[in-house]
């Protein structure tokens, strides 16, 4: 089977995404109308989530109807109301024999620091991303819950970058996983397979340094080091996040998926330095539809991989916006805006 590198591959999974382009902000859903098993894991010390623990695997609703991934702060939650009323609308649900409820947990981001901060998403906004969801590659970047995003905000907002969403996929004998994630962190994003920094905290020294040249990233890391002893956080940006869904056509139990939820959150250590902060609300879903025996442990490894894949993508195809430099721009080079 051919893939799109996209989490539109696995059968049943559809996204939709809507955004305020000149506020910066929105959200994105993944709809799963049949509904599948899911789990979730929250890594980071800031989330802001609803419905998470519903999902315990010692709670009665095995299936999902949708994940919304939001920015907008908490503000954003809201967007999960639109996505229910659309879904119920359209006669989707957890059956408790007075009706139909649909059952839609969501993750939020922190980018009221980018565009317009009193604009955010809401539950219109929710239903309209609802109501394009397609089976279609989604788009990457500056849109959805990544319409805002950015990343390596040590020094705060002045030193960051644009971020975005991405998504990515593989197929192992016919196990096909996907990965779709919005990438708010507070730390730098890093090619595993070099372990350089793709974007990231810039040099406070930038002079006519371009993206991509030795010294143009400050490393988060590095900087972090000559705060030992005293705080770090006194003008770092104090809300970040990294959202995100993973989905599979493997046969798995809730708690599996919690598992494979939990083992997905590797992606976030390979790909971004550091993670799980005091400073992020990591949060990852797991969705399984259901249609292939799998070994969750295989799942759960084969998830992290395309997690970070997923998350590197969505550094490289963020395009400058809101003051912030991005890595991408309309012939797919490297370059250094704002």
């Amino acid at each position: 089977m051919k893939l799109n590198n996209a989490i539109t591959d696995i059968s049943g999974i559809e996204v939709g995404q809507a955004q305020d382009d000149e506020a910066l902000t929105g959200c994105t859903v993944i709809l799963c109308r049949k509904g599948a098993v899911a789990g979730v894991d929250v890594r980071g010390g800031a989330p802001g989530t609803r419905e998470t623990d519903l999902l315990d695997p010692v709670n009665l609703v095995e299936k999902v109807h949708a994940i919304v991934l939001a920015g907008g702060s908490a503000f954003g939650l809201d967007t999960a109301s639109g996505v229910m009323r659309y879904l119920d609308e359209n006669g989707i649900g957890f059956d408790t024999g007075a009706g139909k409820v649909p059952i839609v947990p969501a993750a939020i981001l922190f980018d009221l620091a980018v565009g317009n901060p009193e604009v955010r998403p809401d539950a219109e906004m929710g239903y309209r991303a609802a109501s394009v969801a397609t089976t279609e590659v989604p788009a990457e970047g500056n849109v959805g819950a990544g319409a805002g995003a950015s990343i390596g905000k040590i020094f705060g907002p002045k030193s960051a970058m644009k971020s975005g969403i991405g998504t990515a996929s593989m197929n192992i004998g016919g196990l096909i996983i996907g990965a779709l994630v919005a990438v708010n962190a507070f730390g730098d994003v890093i090619d595993p397979s070099t372990g350089k920094i793709i974007a990231g905290a810039r040099s406070t020294n930038l002079g006519p340094l371009k993206l991509g040249q030795e010294g143009y990233f400050g490393d988060t890391l590095e900087i972090m080091k000559t705060f030992i002893g005293r705080t770090v956080l006194g003008f770092a940006t104090k809300a970040n996040t990294v959202i995100g869904v993973v989905a599979t056509n493997a046969k798995l139990t809730k708690a599996e998926a919690t598992k494979v939820a939990q083992m997905a959150q590797d992606g976030l250590a390979r790909t971004i330095r550091p993670a799980h902060t005091m400073l992020d609300g990591d949060t990852i879903f797991a969705l399984a539809t259901g249609e292939k025996k799998a070994d969750p442990s295989t799942v759960g490894a084969f998830a992290a991989e395309v997690m970070a894949q997923a998350i590197v993508r969505a550094a490289q195809q963020a395009a400058p916006a809101g003051g912030l430099p991005g890595v991408y721009n309309e012939s797919n080079q490297m370059m250094n805006q704002g």
